[in-house]
């Protein structure tokens, strides 16, 4: 029957792992606060940890405590810096970015909890007030696209942008600053994402799913423009 209950709460940390609510390089709550959050035995927790450390997903920190690994909900560097290099390899992730997040979007206005909401909300307020050329711009676009993957409730999509998280930030660093960086752009991209955000709000999936279509189609015109709709490089 342990054994049960450890395998159970081995893949519930998974799970908060993968969905980015213990981040890599993190240290997990203590043994006894792990045991009362998921009302288990101490014993239980210690084995389910064991097991995580076996299969490298959390390691031992020197004087007590268990750490996420890197690697665990990271991010891949490998296609973070491909993409620096060949920004052909930004448009297919824009392709693929565009049936993905038009499905997230649809979800979020069906599972989105008033939390979620509230978030999504507070990230618009802070782009609202960001300066052209503030650094925070690239941040807090990522930071809508994230809030909006939490309000769809699906830890498997969250973990899938969590692996390439900042091959994200990459690629809306160069959106912001480059590929549309003027300042009607920006005005552009706010009044999008709340289009977004107020389609998601009232609960309309169709609504929600078309406005994400219509920014992420916008985006992919850009490049089209830009790149002279040339194929990606594969050198």
């Amino acid at each position: 029957m342990r054994k049960g209950v450890a395998d159970r709460v081995a893949t519930d940390l998974l799970r908060l792992i993968a969905g980015g609510e213990f981040k890599a390089g993190e240290r997990l709550p203590g043994e006894r606060q792990l045991a009362d959050m998921m009302n288990v035995s101490r014993v239980s927790v210690r084995a389910a940890l064991q097991r995580l450390k076996a299969q490298g997903f959390v390691s031992a920190v020197q004087g007590g405590g268990t750490r996420v690994v890197s690697g665990a909900g990271g991010t891949d560097p490998a296609l973070a810096e491909l993409v620096r290099l060949d920004r052909g390899s930004l448009q297919e992730l824009a392709e693929m970015r565009l049936i993905l997040e038009v499905w997230a979007a649809r979800r979020a206005a069906e599972h989105a909890t008033d939390a979620d909401l509230t978030e999504i909300d507070r990230i618009l307020g802070e782009m609202e007030r960001c300066e052209p050329e503030d650094a925070a711009k690239a941040e807090l676009d990522v930071a809508f696209h994230l809030a909006v993957a939490s309000a769809a409730g699906s830890i498997v999509y969250r973990h899938l942008l969590s692996l390439i998280r900042a091959t994200l930030t990459e690629m809306l660093t160069y959106h912001r600053y480059e590929l549309f960086g003027s300042n009607w752009d920006d005005l552009e991209v706010l009044r999008q994402h709340r289009a977004i955000a107020a389609a998601i709000a009232a609960r309309d999936p169709q609504a929600a799913a078309a406005a994400m279509e219509h920014h992420l189609g916008w985006v992919l015109q850009r490049y089209r423009q830009a790149c002279g709709d040339r194929p990606p490089s594969r050198r």
